[in-house]
């Protein structure tokens, strides 16, 4: 077990809780009191379905280097109770170095914590709280895991202040006073898992990719949002809410998805660059509308925010199983481009390079979140800032000219009149049209804006931005999204053990970029391709678009488990 004077590179931490116990806000508070003690964290939530109840825990992992992926185990859990913790015991995987803090007044632990082999140190909670009028064990779970970690007590100390103060001081000084009492009854367990601290942390964000993601839309120019809540994509709109409002735009909570939908293709037709966010379920409702954007060129950004399915699915659990209704589930000919976040902070990055695509291609955008990076919360270096805005060609001056709106033009981008444009009018349906938009059944008018829509976006130049290539070796690693994390940080401990491999992490996944991609894979001779879908849709994606490596396997598995480091990194060190 790790001892007081063992430096670790990173603390793995539990917070688990029947619903209302407040596992998340004792979650929270310690990811801002790490950040402030000078570490990199990130904060993960696994919960479940219910709306009120049920089983709750926040997962943390802490250390003096950014973070993109939970850890292989759990250094230290504190269970607040033991109700329905079988439920997602896989997701908090314990050894015999883990260390279990549970009450002693509470039952047994379940057989799978007994069995892990953990040590289990059990504490009489309500009686070590019993002299602190109003205190919680939550907050006595902070003291004692802030003992264990050895966080400091000023940076524990300011955040409770900031986040309790406003409830009144007869709040705080119980919170401090339970979080003291969690101190003092972990005295003989301080400082077990400790790590460095790091420099400075006064520019680092404590951010959520769903917060990340409204940020670069907002930076990336979009004015209108139309949305109708769904786990896990709401957090995006209760962000994007008020800071729209700061810079003239507004937010609209739709009856539905549908409405949603129609709504921002009716906003950016009167141009103001628009964006709705959902999950799964939303986004197979709305495929309609989205070919309807494709058709009239009207310029649309839909944020999904993926969870388990199908149907109903596990709608508080990561899965990166919308795949192929993003790139596929349009009916009839209708390319569109579809883009993924690699980190909570790529989020910024991608969400506003998104916005710039559709503006500046007349397209549809799907971005392609997931639970994992949209309800994670990461300490993360501020993003650079890019430069990216968008831009829509604009016809403004039409004059005495006759106004097609969809000539054909070199780029497949045609000049787009605003209402109220003088002569700038035209007809923007689903129907086939000519180049004037008047509605056409002719096969010429039919293949001719077949082709203009394709062109537009396979002829345009996506730059570096398509993909994340990285290191050098003869194998290569593809994966896309948030599994990309944990596939550097694989690659970053195989380095250190002189093993070498590429890191091809796609951000771009539609239009395929087979020229960029074969270059990639140039001097590659074995591949390995890491997924979180049970039926293997980004594999078959990649068989069906490029030349892979003869000598190409596969790892994947659904949701909700993620895909730890050590299970990629085993692969390499058996050499496949």
């Amino acid at each position: 077990m790790a001892n007081q004077t063992e430096k670790q590179q990173s603390i793995s931490l539990a917070v688990s809780g029947s619903g209302g116990s407040g596992a998340m806000t004792a979650g929270n508070l310690l990811l801002d009191a790490a950040s402030k003690g000078g570490w990199y964290g990130l904060m993960t939530r696994t919960a479940g379905p219910q709306i009120r109840g049920g089983e709750a825990a926040a997962l943390l992992r802490f250390s003096n280097r950014p973070l993109a992926a939970v850890d292989d185990h759990c250094d230290v859990l504190f269970a607040m109770d033991w109700l329905n913790i079988d439920r997602f015991s896989a997701e908090i995987p314990l050894g015999p170095k883990s260390l279990v803090i549970g009450d002693s007044a509470a039952a047994d632990p379940p057989p799978a914590i007994v069995d892990s082999g953990a040590e289990i140190v059990t504490l009489p909670i309500a009686d070590l709280l019993a002299p602190v009028e109003g205190g919680r064990p939550n907050m006595f779970a902070l003291g004692v895991l802030a003992a264990v970690t050895g966080l400091p007590n000023d940076a524990l100390s300011q955040v409770i202040d900031r986040a309790i103060g406003k409830k009144g001081d007869k709040a705080l000084q119980a919170s401090h006073a339970a979080t003291d009492a969690g101190r003092d009854a972990a005295a003989s367990l301080a400082n077990r898992f400790t790590i460095d601290t790091t420099e400075d942390p006064a520019g680092r964000w404590n951010i959520s990719g769903n917060e990340a993601t409204g940020f670069g839309a907002v930076k990336g120019g979009v004015r209108f949002v139309a949305a109708y809540p769904i786990t896990p994509a709401t957090e995006v709109l209760e962000w994007m809410a008020p800071a729209l409002a700061k810079v003239g735009g507004t937010l609209v909570q739709a009856e539905d998805e549908l409405s949603s939908i129609n709504m921002i293709i009716g906003a950016s037709y009167g141009g103001a660059p628009s964006l709705t966010a959902t999950s799964g379920p939303g986004l197979a409702l709305m495929t309609e509308s989205i070919g309807l954007a494709t058709a009239s060129e009207t310029p649309i950004v839909v944020v999904d925010v993926m969870r388990g399915g199908p149907s109903t699915g596990i709608p508080t659990k990561s899965e990166q199983s919308d795949l192929n209704i993003a790139l596929y589930g349009l009916h009839g000919d209708a390319p569109h481009v579809v883009v993924a976040p690699q980190s909570i902070g790529d989020c910024v990055f991608t969400a506003q390079w998104a916005v710039h695509l559709a503006e500046s291609l007349q397209v549809p955008v799907i971005l392609l979140s997931d639970q994992f990076l949209g309800q994670s919360r990461a300490i993360i270096d501020r993003p650079a800032d890019i430069a990216f805005l968008a831009r829509r060609d604009l016809a403004e001056s039409i004059g005495d000219q006759r106004y097609d709106r969809y000539t054909v033009t070199k780029s497949g981008v045609s000049p787009m009149a605003l209402p109220g444009t003088a002569g700038g009018q035209y007809t923007a349906d689903g129907l086939t049209h000519s180049v004037r938009g008047t509605p056409s059944t002719k096969a010429e008018d039919h293949q001719v804006q077949l082709d203009k829509r394709a062109r537009k976006i396979d002829g345009f130049d996506y730059g570096d931005h398509w993909a994340e290539i990285s290191g050098d070796g003869e194998l290569a690693i593809i994966t896309w999204g948030s599994v990309t994390g944990a596939v550097q940080e694989a690659l970053e401990r195989a380095r250190e053990s002189n093993i070498g491999a590429r890191l091809i992490a796609p951000r771009l996944l539609a239009p395929t970029q087979p020229e960029k991609f074969t270059e990639a894979l140039s001097g590659v001779n074995r591949a390995l391709v890491v997924e979180q879908t049970h039926s293997a849709q980004f594999y078959r994606y990649l068989r069906a678009h490029y030349d892979l490596p003869a000598d190409t396997e596969l790892f994947h598995r659904p949701g909700p488990l993620p895909i730890r480091p050590s299970e990629i990194l085993d692969y390499l060190s058996k050499g496949g």
